[in-house]
């Protein structure tokens, strides 16, 4: 599938912004399960290039000096078009992260007791050789599916897999996050994917979030598993980045002094092409 991707965030400032740096993860790979025919990024200043600790290709630009007088809106714009193969299965590049890596526990993504003893009713064959079944994470990844309804607003962005758990809802990066808790909690590495899904019926969905779970550490193997649909990704998902949770890649993050209060709109439309 072929799909034309524009995304566009728009920040506006009740008053005059002194200073503001923005990394943008907002670019997606060329990998095994898409091909990216154009991209390009738009920002209000000079965009830097580099690679984070999970290989994601990330922007940063700032806003200094006389570059911020009077500037109360900064508008980010990213597009382009990427083909799609809907292969979910993988092998990491020896130049990654060891999987072991996605073990470790962080804020959003905390492994605990209640999530590995639900994941327990799905995982019945780990034998500590660092593989895992992929029809028990598909069982149990439509577990957390039934556990976590999707509720539109439900949640924020600092809402953790924990909390998301007991509240019985959330959208795409709770149950992301929720998948990714509980395989830590069992001893399975586990990443955060952010990405896009089109869905012509579902444009809330348009940015989108899921789970990539390690298949055996020894061989780097990996799949990618959609728990808000209930299956592996397929031709509607194209990849941006990769993290141990969503404060590791979030679209864009970044720090500011001034501007007084700020407001954001995000507009994301995909086309198929």
């Amino acid at each position: 599938m072929k799909l034309y991707i524009k995304h566009t965030t728009d920040y506006r400032y009740t008053e005059p912004l002194r200073y503001a740096l923005q990394t943008l993860w907002l670019t997606p790979p060329t990998c095994l399960a898409q091909t990216v025919r154009f991209w390009s990024l738009g920002a209000p200043e000079k965009l830097f290039p580099q690679h984070d600790a999970f290989g994601n290709s990330i922007h940063s630009y700032t806003f200094v000096g006389q570059a911020c007088d009077n500037v109360r809106w900064s508008l980010v714009n990213a597009a382009g078009k990427v083909e799609t193969f809907g292969i979910a299965e993988f092998t990491d590049d020896d130049s990654l992260p060891m999987p072991q890596l996605y073990l470790r526990s962080t804020p959003l993504a905390q492994p605990s007791p209640l999530l590995a003893d639900f994941g327990r009713r799905y995982i019945k064959t780990l034998a500590g050789d660092g593989k895992a079944d992929l029809q028990e994470l598909l069982a149990l990844s439509a577990g957390v599916a039934g556990a976590v309804r999707y509720r539109k607003d439900s949640t924020d962005v600092t809402t953790t897999a924990l909390q998301a758990f007991e509240a019985g809802a959330g959208v795409c990066q709770d149950q992301a996050h929720v998948m990714v808790a509980i395989c830590r909690s069992l001893g399975i590495p586990a990443r955060y994917v952010s990405g896009y899904f089109y869905a012509a019926n579902e444009p809330d969905l348009a940015s989108h979030a899921w789970a990539d779970v390690c298949l055996d550490v020894a061989s780097r193997r990996w799949v990618s598993i959609d728990v808000t649909h209930r299956c592996l990704i397929d031709e509607r998902h194209v990849r941006l980045a990769v993290g141990t949770d969503y404060s590791a890649c979030p679209p864009i993050k970044g720090v500011r002094h001034g501007g007084g209060q700020e407001s954001m709109t995000v507009s994301i439309t995909i086309e198929p092409v």
